[in-house]
């Protein structure tokens, strides 16, 4: 069954949240209806890597003893096949209130990581916010296997992430957020859908 998991670490001299972090943790991602091909199928229990990102984290923060902080959200659940799975143009209510229609279900990261975005803002009120997920195969078609795609609504905090992705020899390319390609989600029948056009497939992700 899904799990929801939030860690706390607090190193600082106040009881505000400095940074909250999220990781998506699809622990078995099939693509749902819309069924990935079957010759990288097992490749999929990696989908929780943002997860186990964070986890890792929060387990360095702890032995570093860190003077801030840190609280940390893990959407936990599977991506498969069965009675209960969304179909495609089904549609559902996100946290936010937005209404969701389900263009594919293998478009899944993008939702668990939305909710639990919504409920760390709600929750947590932490001064930044950063999440961590295997999302999505077309940042790997723009970026390759060596290069990960940040986005980021904040330029002090994205040149932060920059400059430790080059430090710690993990770099990081900031992708932009074009606003404009939010028309890409039009529904007709919902706020928005969950997956856009194959072409500039990272970027409405992120939006």
């Amino acid at each position: 069954p899904p799990k929801f998991i939030v860690m706390k670490y607090t190193g600082g001299a106040s009881t505000a949240c400095d940074i909250a972090i999220i990781g998506k943790g699809l622990t078995f991602d099939s693509g749902g209806i819309s069924l990935k091909p079957s010759e990288n199928m097992g490749d999929m229990k990696g989908d929780m890597a943002g997860a186990a990102a964070v986890l890792g984290v929060m387990q360095a923060v702890r032995d570093l003893k860190l003077p801030i902080n840190v609280e940390a959200a893990l959407p936990l659940c599977e991506n498969s096949i069965g009675e209960k799975s969304y179909k495609p143009e089904d549609v559902f209510k996100a946290r936010s209130g937005l209404s969701v229609e389900i263009a594919n279900t293998d478009a899944e990261g993008r939702l668990v990581l939305a909710d639990a975005l919504v409920y760390v803002k709600e929750k947590l009120a932490p001064s930044r916010i950063i999440d961590v997920a295997t999302l999505t195969g077309a940042a790997e078609v723009a970026l390759g296997h060596d290069i990960s795609a940040l986005f980021s609504n904040t330029d002090s905090l994205a040149m932060q992430l920059t400059d430790a992705s080059l430090r710690a020899g993990e770099p990081l390319w900031r992708m932009p957020l074009y606003s404009l390609y939010s028309k890409l989600l039009e529904s007709d029948v919902a706020d928005c859908k969950n997956v856009g056009p194959r072409l500039g497939g990272a970027i409405t992700a992120a939006l």
